[in-house]
């Protein structure tokens, strides 16, 4: 019997949500197939089966959230004959026994909201556990959960039937709102939470309610902690990438003959900071606590944006590759990001973290800290621009580099030593990417 456990998507994650099962129990699964979905701050991704056999128990129901090494569920080794049935009778003896509870449970809940049309709708509700997901969101949402007709096993209320819930009755449920601060009468002398009420009133055809997804709101409040954590300061540098340039230039149409790959900035700027990092180590360590820990490997964490979201996949090892093993690195990383084919490993352990927002055409920008590192790189768009030079005016190919690190750890001039170096590497580029 082989046990599946909650994957750790990151070092600061702890929990993740399982949003879906995409074997069921008593079906038949491969080794390294995908199994279920979860959804955390840093990445909405599918997990392969550790092993081959048949998924004899799922003991962590879809949309329910759960710390990470939990078993969510079990598989027989081999082709599990006699496995299903157990299962089946283990998934489906629960379905019965929460059924009286149900009826015991409510039975002092109704009352209150009996004046309502929905009071048949509670009996299905308390026919099992409420997931943690699912009461954040009512919470969230001043949603009645008695309200919403759950699909899950034995009546359950999932994820997605409050999403449903809240898509379809959006401006109904707005309007009850107002008499709930009457009905708590600390809050309703409160005037702050009486400005809301009205956005809905003008809003039926012109707003819609949507609660946050897992992972946005995962990433807000790791934003949030971020800036609460760290004294953040940053740092702007411009940079003459005009050597850089060149030798892109000459190389790139070879580059992807050669390779099947672009060429672009974004590896050049990561072969400096790699450089830059052996020659300042304080830059790619971590606190804990009031103790520095100073990491021996440089792992870069490239930034990736996604449909909902965004990610930190890590290249191991960065100062060991050329430009040609970091294009290669960070194609192939972008590319597993947003098909959701990332291992766990591979958004962990992360070092220094670099954000190349000049790809949407940014010039310069003030990133946030990965934590629990001290420093991020973010890289602006590089533009032809004049600029003396010899006191000549010169059209040079400019680029800024904005470094946010953690004043805590590091002072400003170490920070600009730091970029510095970056910079002295890329204006005097010597090394071939052929």
């Amino acid at each position: 019997m082989t046990d599946v456990v909650m994957p750790q998507m990151g070092e600061s994650i702890v929990e993740g949500t399982l949003t879906k099962w995409l074997k069921k129990a008593g079906q038949h699964v491969e080794r390294d197939e995908p199994l279920f979905e979860i959804s955390t701050d840093k990445v909405d991704t599918e997990i392969p089966s550790p092993a081959a056999g048949v998924v004899s128990e799922v003991l962590v129901e879809e949309g329910k959230t759960v710390g990470i090494n939990t078993v969510v569920a079990r598989i027989q080794e081999g082709d599990g004959a006699g496995a299903p049935a157990a299962n089946v009778s283990a998934t489906q003896a629960p379905a019965p026994t929460p059924a009286p509870a149900a009826v015991s449970v409510p039975a002092p809940a109704p009352p209150p909201p009996a004046p309502a049309v929905e009071a048949p709708a509670p009996a299905p509700e308390p026919s099992g556990p409420i997931s943690p997901l699912v009461r954040k969101m009512a919470r969230e949402n001043n949603l009645d959960l008695s309200a919403v007709k759950g699909t899950g096993a034995g009546g359950r209320i999932t994820k997605q039937d409050v999403e449903a819930y809240l898509a379809q009755s959006a401006p109904a449920r707005v309007a009850p709102a107002p008499p709930q601060p009457a009905a708590a009468a600390p809050v309703a002398s409160i005037p702050a939470p009486q400005a809301l009420p009205p956005l809905p009133a003008a809003g039926t055809a012109k707003t819609r309610v949507e609660p946050l997804s897992t992972m946005r709101s995962k990433i807000a409040e790791h934003m949030v902690l971020s800036k609460r954590t760290s004294a953040h300061v940053t740092t702007i540098h411009r940079v003459d990438m005009t050597e850089v340039a060149k030798v892109r230039e000459r190389s790139k149409a070879a580059f992807q003959a050669n390779y099947g790959l672009p060429l672009t900035y974004l590896p050049f700027v990561t072969r400096a900071a790699a450089v830059a990092l052996r020659h300042y180590p304080l830059l790619n360590a971590s606190l804990d606590g009031n103790n520095i820990l100073y990491h021996n490997e440089v792992n870069i964490g490239i930034a990736v944006a996604l449909e909902n979201g965004l990610i930190v996949p890590v290249i191991r090892n960065a100062d060991e590759k050329n430009v040609l093993g970091l294009q290669r690195a960070i194609v192939d990383l972008a590319a597993r990001a947003r098909s959701r084919q990332l291992k766990p490993d591979e958004v962990a352990g992360g070092t220094f973290s670099i954000t190349n927002f000049g790809s949407f055409g940014s010039m310069v920008g003030t990133p946030i800290i990965n934590q629990p590192q001290v420093a991020i790189l973010g890289v602006g768009t590089v533009d032809k621009t004049p600029v003396v030079v010899n006191d000549a005016i010169a059209i040079r190919s400019i680029c800024h580099l904005s470094l946010s690190f953690d004043h805590r750890l590091i002072d400003g001039a170490l920070a600009d030593q730091f970029v510095s170096k970056l910079k002295s590497v890329l204006e005097g580029w010597a090394e071939e990417v052929l």
